[in-house]
This record gives structure tokens, C-alpha cells and sequence, in this order.
């Protein structure tokens, strides 16, 4: 009997026979009787003992070949596999186990994948520079190179390299944010000098296309400055190249009792309808996108202000151009 294999079973069942005979003696000493009624209870107590330590036994057994199965991806247990009782609540908690674990195992599964093409995505965005890269190094090999050549080849392999350079800064970035180690701050300034310190840099590109940016800004910004600006710089970027020359930018910037909103939009020739649900996908890049674009602004931008209790969403306006509606919550939402 495979039940008497286990120690602690035996050593129980010695203990009853022991108990038995010791009280079945006692009875035989005050009455035949009693002594046949005492050891006929005892044999039935322990045939109880032993079948009901069968029965869990079998029971114990059978889990462990449930769990075997969970193991090897073969199985799962049932959840009426068990009557009540410990090892019912003993299986259901193995069940809450188990169905964590194939989450986090398609988890894992779904991030080596996106991993996966993360890096074939990243492989592809810097080869593309690295190569023009070398045909122009291979250019500035050439010894009948004119001087008015070579400072061209030159200045585009620096301006290679700073792209090359801004897209791992914006990756690093990126990946700051997606494992949660970025800790947002939350200042105040007013509204209009953090506009006008987010679109610095953006200042002498939009007078060389000779456009017109408009700026409209009130109330207070509460958050992180830095990382917020970013986030706006990429955006008021994006449409600064998707607005024709001498076009027109405006930011609209205001502070109410509910949320912060800044609205960024242009006269340009606006989003593709197909392009809209994916514009802030990493990687993504539109119909009407440059050659340039990596596809990462946008991305960047979004992760920074949903990071920080905001939305952003874009939105074509009539007659043409595009509309970014940033807003950040002073509450849940």
C-alpha cells in the first residue's frame, strides 16, 4: 500500500495500535464484552484513518502531477478538480499562481518580440546615416577632391553624425521612461516664459523658412520643466517641417481649474487620415515624413506627457494644417 511509504503515516498508525491495544487490554480486564467493543471500534478507527489518509494521499498525488504538467507547459488544473478542503484551497491558490506565471511569461514573450524589432528598427535608423557616412568619407579620400567638395562632404557628415547623435540620446530616453526610472519634478513657472524657453531653439530654423510663430500664453505650468519642454520642442519641430515656407505656427497656451493646455498647429497640409491612430508610434513614420525623420519625436513626446497625469492627441484642422492638444491634470483622471 503506497500510503504506508510515508514515515509520518506509519509512525501514526503505530501510535493508534499502540493506544489501541493499551485501552482494548483495559477493557478485556473490566469486561469480555467491552474489550471485543473496544477493539472492534479501535480496527475500525484506524481502516478509517488509513483509507481517508489514501484518499488525501491520492489527492496529494494528483497535484503534484498537476503541477508537473504546469511545469512543462502541458496542462492546467481544473478548478473543480478538488473537493473542499485544504488541498482545495491549496490548488486554488497553485491556480492564481499558475495563471500569473503564463502572464508574465506571454509578458515576456511579447517584450522579446518587441525588443526584437526595437533593435532591428534601431539597426536600421542608424545604418542608414552610417552609410552615407562612408560614402562620403570614401568621397573625401578621393586626392582630386576640389576644396568647395570637400567642405560640403565635411559639413554633412557633421550634420550626419548630430542626427546619429540625437536619435541614441532619444532612445536613452526613451528606454529611461519605459523602465520607470525617470523622476519627473513638478515646478511652476509662468506659462509664457516656459513656452518661449521650449521654442528657443527652434527660433532660427523658423526664420530661415521664413515663417510666422505665434504665441499666445497664460497662467502658470506645473511640472517638469526640462523634460516637458522636450516634449513640446518635438512637437512645435514636427510641424515646423511639415509647414510650407512662409506658413504660420501658433501655440495657444492656458491655465484653468482643471488642467494646463498648450495647442500646437500649423497651415500645413495636415495628417494623412491613415497616419493619424499611428503619428505617435515609435518608429512610425508617415506618408508625408522626410527622408530626416526618424520617427521618435513624436513617440518621445507622448511618453513624457502621459508620464506626467497628461494627454496629447492630434487632430487635422479645416481648411488644411495639423493640431496638437497637450493637457496636463491637476487631478486624476
Amino acid at each position: 500500500m503506497k500510503v504506508m511509504i510515508n514515515d509520518e503515516i506509519k509512525k501514526t498508525c503505530v501510535i493508534y495500535i499502540i493506544i489501541s491495544v493499551v485501552f482494548t487490554t483495559i477493557a478485556f480486564m473490566e469486561s469480555p464484552g467491552y474489550g471485543k467493543l473496544t477493539l472492534l471500534l479501535c480496527i475500525i478507527f484506524i481502516i478509517i484513518y488509513i483509507l481517508n489518509m489514501k484518499i488525501r494521499y491520492k489527492q496529494i498525488s494528483n497535484l503534484t502531477d498537476d503541477l508537473n504538467k504546469i511545469l512543462h507547459g502541458d496542462d492546467k488544473i481544473e478548478i473543480d478538480a478538488y473537493s473542499e478542503g485544504e488541498l482545495s484551497i491549496l490548488k486554488s491558490e497553485i491556480h492564481k499562481m499558475t495563471i500569473r506565471m503564463r502572464d508574465q511569461q506571454q509578458k515576456l514573450l511579447e517584450d522579446k518580440v518587441y525588443l526584437a524589432d526595437s533593435i532591428a528598427d534601431i539597426s536600421h535608423q542608424i545604418r542608414t546615416p552610417l552609410t552615407s557616412i562612408n560614402l562620403l568619407v570614401a568621397i573625401l579620400s578621393d586626392p582630386n577632391i576640389t576644396q568647395d567638395r570637400k567642405i560640403r562632404s565635411i559639413n554633412e557628415i557633421y550634420s550626419l553624425l548630430s542626427k546619429i547623435d540625437w536619435l541614441v540620446t532619444s532612445l536613452l530616453k526613451m528606454s529611461k521612461i519605459d523602465a520607470k526610472t525617470v523622476i519627473f519634478n513638478k515646478e511652476k513657472i509662468l506659462m509664457v516664459d516656459f513656452i518661449n524657453k521650449a521654442i528657443e531653439p527652434l527660433t532660427v530654423p523658423i526664420e530661415i523658412r521664413e515663417q510666422q510663430l505665434i504665441v499666445e500664453a497664460s497662467g502658470n505650468f506645473y511640472g517638469d520643466i526640462s523634460w516637458t519642454q522636450e516634449a513640446v520642442i518635438n512637437i512645435v519641430k514636427n510641424c515646423m517641417e511639415h509647414t510650407p515656407k512662409g506658413g504660420t505656427i501658433t501655440i495657444l497656451a492656458s491655465e484653468n481649474a482643471l488642467f494646463t493646455e498648450i495647442i500646437i498647429s500649423d497651415n500645413g497640409p495636415g495628417i494623412k487620415e491613415e497616419d493619424l491612430p499611428h503619428i505617435f508610434e515609435r518608429f512610425y513614420k508617415g506618408e508625408n515624413s522626410s527622408d530626416k525623420s526618424f520617427g521618435i519625436g513624436l513617440s518621445l513626446s507622448r511618453m513624457i506627457i502621459m508620464s506626467q497625469n497628461g494627454i496629447i492627441k492630434a487632430e487635422n484642422i479645416t481648411p488644411c494644417g495639423a493640431k496638437f492638444i497637450i493637457r496636463f491634470y491637476k487631478g486624476a483622471v
